[in-house]
């Protein structure tokens, strides 16, 4: 518990330089970061050991949060696609069969997948309120974990997916949603104060409500990976945390959510004084 509280004392202030006081391009460059160390750490789990693919599908990895900040260009796009195709089918050919396109498939999945969805990071500090929601997508499923995990462990009684995550609780679960709503609705009162923004606080609501239960099914995602491939955690960078993956794992699916949500109903708008 201390090295996870720690590890929070660090790591939180640090994402919060990167958003709030560093130049734009910081973001991008950390959520590359994140995104290329949780794809290496997917792909160790599912057992790609070929060193070239690797590197090559940790390359596309890195390369998407920029094409995302830089604007989604579609022939760039297509571009390292194709290129990537043809380097990694071309590896696959000169192995004897030795690598498994079940791996390679999975592998160029999680690049995408954890990169572009991570990248709604990006996508939201492009806005025109990019002080009042960049942060969110973030802050959110961190503070629906440590809600459930502290309220499941004092309240904990009935267990609520015991094959994927022996320690989740259905107390735990409830506890964490309606922390992450308070939270939600606290971070839109302090916002309101520090930049005279006009907030919807039911919008907010709703960000806590389906952040909360998105948080709960990305981490539950994740764990039936770790079960079906027997490991505990997906690396040990973050003591008392695991890897990158383990800790970041729900906000690859609450960040989209977030985004849209955002882009649907959004709880910021300009005030007289903003």
């Amino acid at each position: 518990m201390r090295n996870r509280i720690l590890v929070a004392c660090i790591g939180v202030p640090l994402i919060l330089v990167v958003l709030f006081v560093l130049p734009a391009p910081f973001t991008p460059a950390l959520i590359a970061v994140l995104s290329v160390v949780a794809t290496y750490e997917a792909l160790h789990a599912i057992g790609m050991n070929h060193p070239r693919i690797a590197l090559y599908t940790a390359l596309v990895a890195l390369a998407v949060p920029f094409w995302v900040y830089f604007g989604e260009s579609r022939p760039v796009g297509l571009a390292v696609l194709l290129a990537y195709l043809v380097v990694v089918f071309a590896e696959g050919f000169g192995s004897h069969l030795r690598v498994k396109i079940d791996r390679v498939g999975a592998g160029l999945f999680f690049a995408f997948v954890i990169s572009y969805c991570l990248s709604s990071v990006v996508r939201v500090g492009n806005l025109e309120l990019r002080d009042s929601y960049v942060f969110l997508p973030i802050l959110l499923p961190f503070v629906v974990d440590a809600g459930a995990m502290f309220v499941g462990m004092f309240l904990g009684k009935h267990h609520f997916a015991p094959e994927l995550s022996p320690k989740k609780t259905v107390e735990g679960s409830v506890g964490g949603l309606i922390v992450g709503v308070g939270i939600t609705l606290l971070y839109g009162l302090v916002f309101h104060h520090i930049t005279q923004v006009e907030v919807n606080y039911y919008f907010l609501a709703v960000y806590g409500i389906l952040g909360g239960v998105i948080t709960e099914v990305g981490d539950l995602a994740f764990s039936y990976l770790k079960r079906t491939r027997k490991i505990k955690d997906f690396g040990h960078i973050l003591p008392g945390h695991g890897g990158i993956l383990d800790r970041f794992d729900s906000v690859i699916f609450c960040a989209p959510l977030i985004e849209l949500l955002i882009l649907w109903l959004p709880a910021f708008s300009k005030g007289a004084g903003a």
